[in-house]
């Protein structure tokens, strides 16, 4: 699967991934109206709300970037009406030819694992059918519960073409209180790095593993560190725009050719219509505020990495 995002990466010359996490707040007040008045001022309203709010964004930047990551924690604030607006999103993104990155970050042990994974990336058959859950192309895993909660990750990736993308150096500020500490005399995050790496080698698609990392744009020295700890690991990088990274910051988180990292921005995409930035959007224009701040981090990103 990773060979899958790096061929779309290279044909859009965009290594962004567009973080679709709708808020009630990130919505113009039209749309909310039009989908209360449809489904009532409920969870249901909200939930088409979502529905109608991403797909004006995917309308508009589909053509330019190879991935979206939706983060399932805000459609499950929404119970099972927002959980069927995630599926819906994820459908409709796979229409359009994105590649989406699940942002679920489980970890468990043994059969709960699994069933993670199966319920995420892979297949189950009832009598003699076969079907899909959610089925995104990759998931965030979380590695807290050691080889017992990301093998099982593995092997349903191995038998369906799917990746992940393991927490290393997460982008919040707090990472460092468990992240950073010294155990044997390297910070954890380094320990961690090399497990994905060795994980990775059982599941190499071309270049690249489909045992990915999440690194911040935040801590660039630490993912100048990490880039030389895993080399087949594609590196996930939160953390852009809203959260303070530039693209200067991004550098060494990419190889020399140019590959080796896909960077999240979210609200700085999705939200872009209420920013200051792109105040002639302001009148609700979302997608095509989206399709603008989409070309603007690209051109960031470019120009650091020409620059390299």
């Amino acid at each position: 699967m990773i060979s899958k995002l790096v061929d779309k990466i290279v044909n859009t010359g965009a290594p962004i991934v567009v973080g679709l996490d709708p808020k009630l707040d990130f919505i113009p007040e039209a749309v909310k109206t039009k989908c209360f008045q449809e489904k009532g001022e409920n969870l249901e309203g909200a939930a088409e709300a979502f529905w109608q709010f991403n797909k004006e964004i995917i309308d508009n930047i589909y053509d330019l970037v190879p991935a979206v990551k939706p983060q399932i924690a805000m459609y499950e604030e929404l119970g099972i009406p927002g959980l069927i607006t995630f599926k819906k999103t994820v459908d409709y993104c796979k229409e359009k030819g994105l590649l989406v990155i699940g942002d679920i970050k489980r970890g468990d042990i043994g059969s709960t694992s699994e069933a993670y994974a199966v319920g995420h990336l892979g297949s189950t058959k009832i009598g003699d059918k076969v079907y899909r859950g959610f089925d995104e192309d990759f998931a965030t895993v979380n590695p807290y519960l050691g080889s017992d909660g990301v093998k099982p990750f593995i092997s349903v990736c191995n038998k369906e073409d799917r990746g992940i993308f393991v927490l290393v150096k997460t982008s919040n500020p707090s990472s460092g209180e468990f992240q950073d500490r010294i155990i044997d005399g390297r910070p954890l995050y380094e320990h961690v790095g090399e497990q994905v790496e060795k994980w990775g080698l059982e599941s190499m698609d071309g270049a690249y593993s489909n045992v990915g990392a999440v690194v911040g744009a935040t801590y660039p020295e630490m993912g100048k560190v990490l880039r030389d700890i895993m080399p087949h690991a594609y590196i996930l990088v939160p953390g852009y725009g809203a959260q303070g990274g530039k693209g200067k910051d991004l550098v060494h988180f990419f190889n020399k050719d140019g590959l080796g990292a896909i960077v999240n921005s979210s609200r700085g995409i999705i939200a872009a219509w209420k920013s200051e930035n792109y105040k002639e959007f302001n009148d609700g224009r979302v997608g095509e505020a989206a399709r603008c701040a989409v070309l603007d981090m690209k051109k960031d990103i470019a120009d650091a990495l020409a620059s390299k």
